[in-house]
């Protein structure tokens, strides 16, 4: 496991956390990450570090200094195929800038405290390497791997899945069984995400965010005070876990082709 002290910081706690997109990935998928971001005491104390007078923050007007300064810092490489420094792509014609290639030292397995997947075009090929370099970090004590929406197919390749419960797209549950994967069981259709171990899945797309928030409760890094000030923040963490009675998507699909068929 990482080491979680800054000296810039003193003994407070740094959460070290990769985004691993070895392709392309869905920005709302990515985007998930913010809500760890939003939790950092870069964040929580942006008037104080930006010098400004601490009245000036909403939230300095709202929590007590002593609560902002139980937040860990937190630090978020975005890492791919490409070298840092190049782009990687997303939907909605938008990039991110790597900061560091898979293979960099930085990022090495026991570097990281968390590696978010993010979702890419589930029909995408991987470099063996990137798939080895994701298998080394959910193999080491003390990291934990975040899946969201299709990144369980990059997870599964990399041989993540193999006697774990996972959950995945609810639209694409019969795409990751056929798969090969070696999975315990797939409950995609009935959840938004589960965990298993440090194996954390989520459904589709911004159920991604309520995997970061789950993630962020159980997790020792985050104190839960700061996970739910943030959390209400933000105004996420509010869904249930079980999607519960209403309709699954192929359903709504139907209803809707339906619906329009009959105007």
């Amino acid at each position: 496991m990482a080491d979680t002290k800054a000296s810039s910081t003193g003994d407070r706690r740094t959460v070290r956390v990769g985004v691993f997109i070895p392709t392309d990935c869905q920005l709302l998928d990515a985007a998930s990450v913010d809500i760890m971001g939003s939790m950092s005491y870069e964040c929580m104390s942006l008037s104080r570090l930006r010098k400004r007078e601490p009245h000036m923050s909403m939230l300095d007007k709202i929590v007590p200094k002593a609560v902002i300064d139980l937040a860990p810092s937190v630090q978020i490489h975005y890492i791919g195929s490409v070298q840092a420094g190049q782009h990687i792509k997303l939907t909605s014609s938008e990039w991110i800038v790597a900061t560091n290639h898979y293979g960099d030292a930085e990022v090495a397995p026991g570097q990281l405290d968390v590696v978010l997947v993010p979702g890419p075009d589930p029909f995408n090929k991987n470099e063996q390497g990137a798939l080895d370099w994701l298998l080394a970090q959910g193999s080491t004590p003390g990291v934990d791997i975040l899946s969201v929406c299709t990144g369980i197919l990059v997870c599964g390749q990399a041989g993540l899945l193999k006697g774990r419960t996972a959950c995945g797209p609810r639209a694409l549950q019969d795409l990751i069984g056929a798969q090969g994967f070696g999975e315990k069981e797939l409950v995609g259709d009935k959840y938004r995400w589960i965990q298993d171990g440090n194996f954390w899945s989520s459904g589709g797309v911004t159920n991604g965010n309520d995997l970061v928030v789950a993630y962020c409760r159980a997790s020792p890094h985050f104190p839960n005070p700061i996970v739910e000030i943030t959390c209400e923040a933000i105004d996420v963490g509010d869904r249930a876990q079980e999607y519960g009675s209403e309709l699954t998507w192929p359903e709504k699909v139907a209803k809707l082709v339906a619906e329009t068929s009959a105007a």
